[in-house]
């Protein structure tokens, strides 16, 4: 692999021949030199089925070896061609209302389907034996964005596929009424065929059914990957396997239980256009990516140049945004920047989305940049496989993301995601860095942080408790958000008061929920604003235990004069407890004192707001600090050593400009932060 990768998404299948000799002069011009290939060319390699000819792509290979780029060859299962659909009706994606929906778009197609599965199985075999030990092929990347369109297929084939699951599962129909709850409503199943992935209906639907039916898709989508995966390891021994996840961007797949069977985590992540502050959404996903990773390095592996073409109204980036955008990655542990695509598209959907080398080729805004950031992260190569390690982390979880945003909920207000970018959020703009990791982290894992983030945590494990007690009691700092500890993995409450199984070491009950009317607020005695929520809450007084303590009340609202905020000692750790929604300067100030009692500082006191500051680390004791100033001001930080970028010495303070971006090798033991 390169020391830090830099390229993009090739396909060469939307060109001539001899446009293909012009991309690889550009390549070496701009410093790409690894390149996802074959990604939606499965038409191209196998244009009728058993059919294949691989002339062409043989060719394209040829040349990028020859040009010194590596290659991420790519399983084209992502797009099965029309020839399949029309060989295999039956294998087409059927949505939640029944509809079996035709070809012409991408992942059309069923992930339980088994003719799916053999077709490509046979392409991946084919292509693992034939490039499987080229040396121009450094990684294999299976399909793209698993679940993006088809994560939930309805079909009859899906059907029996989940009942298999949910025997497996549960052991017997009495196991799956039993964790159902199918007393309610008289649902109680009395054989197999009655079982059905759940779609339309007149009413609600079972939360608990749902919450397995999300598990079984992303576990298909899983087994998918895994079939393709094991065929190339068997023909390609020794190099890396992997798929692109769209972490902290998309709901349906977990994730946190995808990253032990990929090689590399790898990523791709778009800006959301209507987002001012949309570069801290660019953090929570990265460092949702370390976290995913084991906080190993990762690999951004699609980011876009400018705009897209899927948002309502795509704006372009500006000058300098896009070498900010790839270094705020790389700050956050990615070894490498690459991009969809290299060269822009003249027909098709994405016609209008940006590439490396635009329509207008070289002459442009867009390709100068390019070729500049070529060479920036030449300069830089040298932080790749150092590492990242806050001092703070946010448990996240992809069952409770699905959990608390179904309906039938309190408040349509209170969501999983926005909920945990916005602590995420709050941490970031006082210059700290926030991992995000599984909430099924280990003890060891967690003992590592001095403040963990609870946000919204709705279902709660006894694991996760357990690990969480066990934390606080060894004197770790937690903070916990509202509505937290309340269910089990079957949606099944916890017994006795709430928060269920949180309320031992929260040191508290809680009597109702007061969920708020639309745009509406309550005010605490300490002087913050809660929004969309508060509760009743009781401390609790339990015999021979340190009482939790009130540090604010509610100084209107439904549960005016009752606690809002409290905190409690356990073991020699702390752990606090917010009964309402708190966002902006509120939120701001609650993390603020969070941190403060944590002992956690600022990686660079006094950069202001919105100024970036990361550190990377080596294993040797080397480091590097990244430094992004997303402000139209110029920025100082104190640092000492060597700029790359520039190459120039940074002697106690560094100046960085408007928009700008600097990285400086510190010279001298690193500070911690």
């Amino acid at each position: 692999m390169p020391r830090l990768a830099f390229g993009g998404d090739y396909n060469p299948d939307q060109w001539d021949r001899d446009v293909w000799r012009e991309d690889v002069r550009l390549m070496r011009r701009a410093g790409v030199n690894l390149v996802s290939l074959g990604i939606f060319s499965w038409s191209w390699i196998e244009p009728d089925q058993d059919r294949f000819d691989f002339s062409g792509l043989d060719e394209v290979i040829a040349l990028l070896h020859e040009g010194g780029v590596s290659v991420d060859l790519a399983t084209p299962s992502a797009s099965p061609p029309p020839w399949f659909s029309e060989a295999y009706p039956d294998a087409l994606f059927v949505d939640h209302l029944g509809r079996r929906l035709g070809h012409g778009s991408r992942q059309g197609f069923c992930p339980s389907s088994p003719a799916y599965r053999r077709r490509t199985a046979v392409v991946a075999a084919r292509l693992a034996r034939r490039y499987g030990e080229h040396p121009a092929v450094v990684m294999w990347h299976v399909g793209n964005e698993l679940g993006g369109y088809n994560a939930h297929c309805h079909c009859p084939t899906t059907a029996e596929a989940f009942r298999t699951w949910l025997r497996a599962r549960h052991g017997d129909l009495d196991g799956l009424n039993r964790a159902w709850g199918t007393a309610f409503w008289s649902q109680r199943y009395s054989a197999w065929s009655q079982v059905r992935v759940p779609g339309s209906a007149p009413g609600r639907l079972n939360p608990a059914q749902q919450l397995d039916h999300y598990r079984f898709a992303s576990d298909e989508l899983l087994a998918c990957y895994r079939w393709e995966r094991d065929i190339i390891r068997r023909r390609s021994p020794g190099r890396p396997v992997t798929t692109n996840f769209m972490a902290g961007t998309f709901k349906w797949v977990d994730y946190c239980r995808w990253g032990p069977e990929v090689d590399l985590v790898t990523n791709d992540h778009y800006l959301t256009a209507a987002d001012p502050e949309a570069h801290t959404g660019l953090a929570f996903s990265a460092d949702l990516s370390r976290g995913i990773a084991g906080g190993r390095p990762w690999l951004l592996m699609e980011h876009s140049t400018s705009a897209v073409q899927w948002q309502p109204r795509n704006t372009a980036k500006r000058p300098g945004e896009m070498l900010r955008n790839s270094l705020a990655h790389i700050a956050r542990g990615s070894d490498g920047a690459c991009f969809f695509q290299w060269r822009q598209s003249d027909s098709g959907v994405e016609k209008w989305h940006s590439a490396m080398l635009p329509h207008g080729g070289e002459s442009t805004r867009i390709w100068q940049e390019v070729v500049q950031l070529g060479a920036a992260l030449g300069r830089i190569g040298e932080v790749a496989g150092s590492t990242v390690a806050g001092e703070v982390a946010l448990l996240w979880d992809y069952e409770n993301y699905w959990a608390l945003e179904m309906g039938g909920r309190p408040s349509v207000d209170l969501g999983y995601a926005a909920e945990a970018e916005a602590w995420h959020r709050e941490v970031w703009r006082q210059g700290v860095v926030c991992d995000v990791v599984p909430a099924t982290a280990s003890t060891d894992v967690l003992s590592r942080y001095r403040l963990l983030l609870l946000p919204a945590h709705y279902l709660a494990t006894p694991e996760t408790v357990r690990a969480l007690t066990a934390y606080v009691h060894a004197g770790g700092h937690l903070v916990v958000g509202p509505f937290s500890g309340l269910v089990d993995r079957d949606d099944r409450l916890h017994p006795g008061p709430y928060p269920g199984a949180l309320r031992e070491l929260l040191g508290l009950t809680v009597d109702e929920f007061l969920p708020l009317r639309e745009n509406t607020t309550v005010t605490l005695d300490n002087g913050l604003t809660g929004r969309v929520w508060a509760e009743a809450v009781h401390p609790a007084d339990p015999v021979g235990a340190v009482r939790t303590a009130v540090d604010a009340r509610f100084a209107d609202g439904p549960a005016a004069g009752g606690p809002a905020l409290l905190s409690r000692r356990a073991g020699t750790g702390l752990v606090r407890y917010a009964a309402t929604r708190f966002e902006g300067a509120s939120l701001r100030a609650l993390l603020a004192g969070a941190l403060d009692g944590a002992g956690v500082g600022s990686t660079a006191p006094g950069a202001g707001d919105g100024v970036e500051v990361v550190r990377r680390r080596a294993q040797d004791g080397r480091s590097w600090l990244f430094v992004l100033n997303h402000t139209e001001d110029a920025a100082e930080v104190v640092c000492g050593g060597v700029e790359l970028l520039s190459d120039t010495a940074v002697a106690g303070r560094l100046t960085v400009g408007p928009g700008g971006v600097a990285v400086v090798r510190e010279s001298g033991p690193p500070d911690a932060g």
